[in-house]
């Protein structure tokens, strides 16, 4: 055996080995980011079915059951077209999804349609004093950090972020926070945050504010708390809070720390007077920040 293999990597070489690699490398990602992407929808239903229509396949060749073989071999002959016509609309979002913001202007025209849905739904629930928290992703996954999630995959609206926090006994998922995805959409709802592990947070901030501050402890999210006492917006950032922020402050704030940039997250902790980025420095209070409060940055 192991003779057979050195000479058979002898025949390939080190370029035709390099290839190979590249080859299982890539195959071997796609795979990944293919199961990624259908992990919680009927898709990975539908694998699992792709599974056992297979297996049934190679069984009843194997003990020559000439009907059932000749059934499943139609089958598969029309998957393709059937997978199609059944999942049109999975396919039409997962291409959606692969392509989204590979253009420059792609990515500013979803980064400016998600500003003015998150910041016309807080301006909403600040108005009729409900509470909230939304959570927007950006580079770290923030699934691995929150419990007791429902997932909800869902194009995001001002009518639908508003809508999953309203209390209601028919409503089971106004409890906990909203995770907005990379993808744009709302992924998660009632979802149970890691509390922050701060001392010194003051009495004003409860638990609501503390769960918004644990998981941009965590992660390099952004999350929004709407105050149901004071109706007022605040936004946390690497374990810090600016509180009491108007529509336009938020939405400059979001602006540049969503779009990835460096340039971009510094202009917008500076409209914020510090209050999301800088450690150890106090907190001045721009137009638009009525107050600010800050956590211990988490010890590295």
């Amino acid at each position: 055996m192991h003779s057979a293999l050195t000479s058979i990597l002898d025949r390939l070489g080190s370029r035709s080995l390099i290839v190979t690699a590249i080859d299982v490398v890539v195959v071997y990602y796609l795979i990944y980011r293919l199961l990624l992407m259908i992990r919680g929808t009927r898709a990975a239903q539908m694998v699992v079915g792709i599974v056992l229509v297979g297996a049934a396949f190679f069984a009843s060749e194997r003990l020559e059951l000439t009907t059932v073989s000749w059934l499943l071999d139609n089958v598969i002959n029309y998957f393709i077209i059937i997978v199609i016509v059944v999942f049109q609309e999975d396919i039409r979002r997962a291409l959606g999804r692969l392509g989204q913001g590979i253009l420059p202007f792609s990515r500013a025209a979803d980064a400016g349609e998600l500003l003015d849905e998150v910041v016309a739904a807080t301006t909403q629930l600040a108005r009729a004093r409900l509470g909230a928290i939304i959570v927007l992703e950006r580079e770290a996954a923030v699934a691995p950090y929150v419990e007791d999630a429902t997932r909800v995959d869902a194009r995001l609206t001002r009518q639908l972020l508003v809508g999953l926090f309203v209390p209601s006994a028919e409503n089971e998922l106004h409890d906990g926070a909203v995770v907005i995805g990379k993808s744009r959409r709302i992924e998660l709802a009632r979802a149970l945050l890691p509390l922050s592990r701060a001392t010194d947070l003051g009495p004003e901030l409860g638990t609501r504010h503390r769960a918004a501050i644990g998981i941009t402890e965590d992660t390099d999210a952004v999350a929004l708390v709407v105050s149901e006492e004071r109706g007022a917006v605040s936004l946390c950032f690497r374990g810090r809070v600016a509180q009491d922020l108007d529509p336009a402050t938020l939405r400059g704030a979001l602006g540049g720390l969503l779009t990835g940039r460096e340039a971009a997250q510094t202009a917008a902790a500076a409209e914020l007077g510090k209050a999301v980025a800088s450690v150890g420095s106090p907190v001045s209070r721009p137009s638009g920040v009525r107050d600010a409060v800050t956590a211990p940055e988490r010890a590295q």
